[in-house]
């Protein structure tokens, strides 16, 4: 199993004790790839507290070879406090490089903790016998896959349920759309909502889905939401500005068009409401935005049509038919989008 902080969980904090307690071994596998070096980055500085630098040994790439590893584990060390030894790269094994590592792990010595992590993916998978081999030494073994993205939602609900949030399924779909479908970004923001709620709770707190949308606005939703409103005014230079910041930070377009969708749905509205002859401080105060933004968008509105508007959000439906395959086109989605946001900026 995992800890909240990407620490294995079996290590526990007690009275009076406020270093973790680890067992002798770990594996740790999986096709999340993110989450593993989560982990591993958390346990090294966890390690490094504990026994100082001299205390790790790392065992990467040809180093991580069984027969390296098993050396280690049976050599004698005068180093005080605990010793850890961090493998990473046990995809790569055989159930031969586990027979060479049983014996040591059978007798490891006292004050040692030796962790090995198998970044799986297809058939490159950890071998059988090591998760065994593991939990015989009196190790833990805890596997970290990426969840397909239609399952998210359900999965966020059980996330939450651990940290004391019930999330309506409309809820947990809103999160995923609005946080995204990486697994590690998800389970950050239920921990961030779990702090900023504890206070107010004795019992789990129910979410639905406004206030999850209320509550998770991101960074990554603003500047979507400057995205939107560069494509509303169809300035080229800004909208490919933050297009590429958001990709930068690891966003995902299919993410990104369902919050430029939403938004330019409401400028499509704002603009059929304002030629129908409806004041423009009154659709200002309809919109749910913040005033400003709510202000920017009508002055944006109102220096285009209802025509340009639907357009553009034709564009961007093409786009996203083109970044799921189904155009036939062999661009890459950030090729798509940048031909899109050219599309716009020039109608």
């Amino acid at each position: 199993m995992l800890g909240a902080a990407g620490v294995p969980a079996t290590p526990t904090r007690t009275l009076g004790n406020p270093m973790p307690t680890f067992k002798p071994a770990y594996l740790i596998h999986g096709d999340d790839h993110g989450r593993l070096s989560e982990r591993r980055a958390r346990l090294r500085a966890l390690a490094e507290q504990e026994s100082g630098t001299h205390g790790v040994e790392l065992f990467e790439g040809e180093a991580a070879s069984a027969e390296t590893v098993a050396a280690a584990l049976s050599a004698m060390t005068f180093a005080a406090g605990r010793r850890f030894l961090i493998v990473d790269g046990v995809e790569r094994w055989k159930a031969t490089d586990v027979a060479l590592i049983e014996p040591a792990l059978a007798s490891l010595p006292p004050d040692t903790t030796v962790v090995f992590f198998g970044r799986e993916e297809g058939r490159t998978q950890v071998p059988d016998g090591l998760a065994a081999a593991v939990r015989k030494a009196g190790g833990d073994v805890s596997a970290e896959q990426n969840v397909k993205p239609w399952d998210l939602p359900r999965w966020a609900a059980a996330q939450a349920a651990q940290l004391g949030i019930e999330l309506h399924p409309a809820a947990a779909r809103v999160l995923v759309e609005q946080v995204g479908e990486r697994q590690q970004r998800l389970l950050r923001e239920l921990e961030k909502l779990a702090l900023e709620l504890s206070a107010e709770r004795a019992q789990p707190v129910r979410l639905d889905a406004e206030q999850i949308e209320e509550l998770t606005a991101s960074s990554a939703e603003r500047k979507s939401w400057t995205l939107a409103d560069a494509l509303v005014a169809r300035d080229g230079a800004a909208a490919m500005r933050a297009y590429f910041e958001l990709r930068d930070q690891g966003e995902r377009l299919a993410g990104l068009l369902y919050m430029i969708a939403r938004r330019l749905r409401d400028a499509l509205d704002a603009a059929a409401r304002l030629a129908a002859g409806e004041p423009a401080a009154q659709v200002r105060r309809s919109l749910r935005l913040k005033p400003k933004a709510a202000e920017r968008l009508v002055a944006d509105v109102q220096r285009t049509d209802v025509a340009t508007l639907r357009a553009t959000l034709a564009v961007v439906a093409d786009l996203e038919l083109a970044s799921r395959g189904g155009s036939g086109s062999a661009l890459d989605e950030d090729t798509l989008a940048v031909e899109a946001i050219a599309r716009i900026a020039a109608a």
